[in-house]
């Protein structure tokens, strides 16, 4: 299974536009090389089509070709404009990032409980009268997650070991000692500093 995140870190509202923005040349790109590409989970800001992040899941009959996509987009980047929203503000620098994971599906359902059970929300009456739903547990730290927004059981199995991975990594980040997230912080200032891609504008086209 790969996965890429997308997001604006802890920067402000012009990095979440950017990461939208980026969210439409992925899609395009994914029409473009027949893969799949699954809207997971995406944390909103108030304004439309501002994202805090994005997860997606890439699927293709030919995995090389979703992980070269899903590859494309790691690392630090960089978008130069001036702002939308403060066109007084001085700042023309907007970094966000993309990070890619390749889940071996097999590995982590071992240490996984999947449990059907039924949908909740709205959907209608089809969803309702399924157990379509899927709650998925990690066994060892009893992390549980539950999907149930697309129709099929499959699907939804699909989307929450998609979930629960996530949700495992960033369990992982908030447990790191302050040492680790000094070193992370680091590494993360020096990918910065030489971005993976660079776009340019209002019309976001890229420079590199």
């Amino acid at each position: 299974m790969i996965l890429l995140q997308l997001s604006a870190g802890q920067g402000p509202i012009e990095c979440c536009k950017a990461v939208g923005l980026v969210l439409k040349i992925i899609e395009k790109q994914c029409r473009e090389k027949g893969i799949k590409l699954h809207i997971v989970e995406t944390v909103v800001t108030k304004e439309v089509g501002c994202f805090k992040s994005v997860l997606l899941h890439l699927e293709s009959g030919q995995p090389e070709s979703a992980k070269q996509l899903a590859e494309s987009w790691q690392g630090a980047m960089l978008w130069v404009c001036q702002s939308q929203f403060r066109p007084k503000h001085k700042r023309k620098n907007w970094f966000f990032s993309g990070q890619m994971y390749e889940v071996n599906e097999t590995q982590l359902d071992k240490g996984v409980t999947f449990q059907t059970c039924r949908s909740s929300g709205a959907g209608g009456q089809h969803v309702n009268t399924t157990d379509s739903a899927v709650r998925a547990t990690h066994t060892e730290t009893g992390v549980s997650v539950r999907a149930e927004s697309e129709r099929s059981q499959h699907a939804n199995k699909r989307l929450a070991r998609a979930l629960l991975f996530q949700k495992l990594e960033a369990t992982k980040l908030e447990q790191m000692t302050q040492q680790e997230k000094a070193r992370w912080q680091q590494h993360w200032e020096l990918e910065r500093g030489n971005p993976v891609q660079t776009f340019k504008g209002e019309k976001f086209v890229l420079s590199n």
